[in-house]
C-alpha cells in the first residue's frame, strides 16, 4: 500500500497538486478503532493500511474515478445516512441486481462506503458477500438502481488497478469535472 501511495502521490504532485494536498494526514490507531465499534465491523487490512496511510481527502474534489476519498468520520456519516433509511423501512422489501457473489440487497448495513459522488453513490466495501463473493471485495451501490456490481476483489486490488490506470494515462485530471476522471470522458 505505502508503494501505491507513493506512486499515486507522486503523479499529483506533477499533475494535479491541488488533489495532493487535499490529503489528509493519516488516520490514527484511535480512528480506526472507533470507526470499526461505530460500524460494528473488522475493516479489512488493506483498507485499513490505506487509511494509515491518509484518512480520506479534505477539499471535496473528485480523488477516486469521479468520487470524493472518505475519511473516517464521512464513512461513518454516510453509512449512518443510510442506516438510518434501512432502519426506518425507506427500502421496503426492495431488492438489487446484484453481479454473482453480491447479495440482492438494496442496501446492507455491512456494506461500507469508501467514496461518494456527492449524489448518493458509492464504492463500498462489501463485509457480507454472498457465497461467491469474497470478504472485502469492492462494490457499487447506486442510489437511483439495483446495479450492484463487483469492482475489485478486494481493496488493495481496487486501488492497484486505480492507480496503474492514473499512471498509464487511462485516468485525468479535469477541471470541468472536478477531479480525477476516465480520461475516455473528457476526450
Amino acid at each position: 500500500m505505502d508503494e501505491l501511495w507513493r506512486q499515486f502521490e507522486a503523479w499529483l504532485a506533477e499533475h494535479w497538486p491541488k488533489g495532493l494536498a487535499s490529503l489528509n494526514p493519516p488516520a490514527s490507531d484511535e480512528q480506526i478503532a472507533k470507526l470499526e465499534q461505530r460500524l460494528g465491523v473488522k475493516l479489512p487490512a488493506d483498507y485499513v493500511a490505506c487509511l494509515k496511510a491518509h484518512d480520506g481527502q479534505s477539499d471535496g474534489d473528485f480523488l477516486f474515478d469521479g468520487m470524493e476519498f472518505l475519511s473516517c468520520e464521512e464513512v461513518y456519516r454516510q453509512w449512518r445516512i443510510w442506516k438510518e433509511l434501512l432502519d426506518d423501512g425507506a427500502f421496503g422489501g426492495e431488492t438489487s441486481e446484484p453481479e454473482a457473489g453480491i447479495k440482492n440487497d438494496w442496501w446492507n448495513p455491512r456494506w461500507v462506503p469508501f467514496t461518494h459522488n456527492g449524489g448518493g453513490d458509492h464504492l463500498c466495501l462489501d463485509l457480507d458477500p454472498a457465497a461467491s463473493g469474497v470478504v472485502g471485495q469492492v462494490i457499487t451501490m447506486w442510489h437511483e438502481t439495483g446495479d450492484r456490481e463487483r469492482v475489485a476483489a478486494s481493496f488493495e486490488a481496487y486501488f492497484a488497478d486505480f492507480v496503474s490506470r492514473v499512471l498509464d494515462g487511462r485516468y485525468t485530471y479535469s477541471e470541468e469535472y472536478g477531479g480525477l476522471v476516465d480520461a475516455a470522458d473528457v476526450a
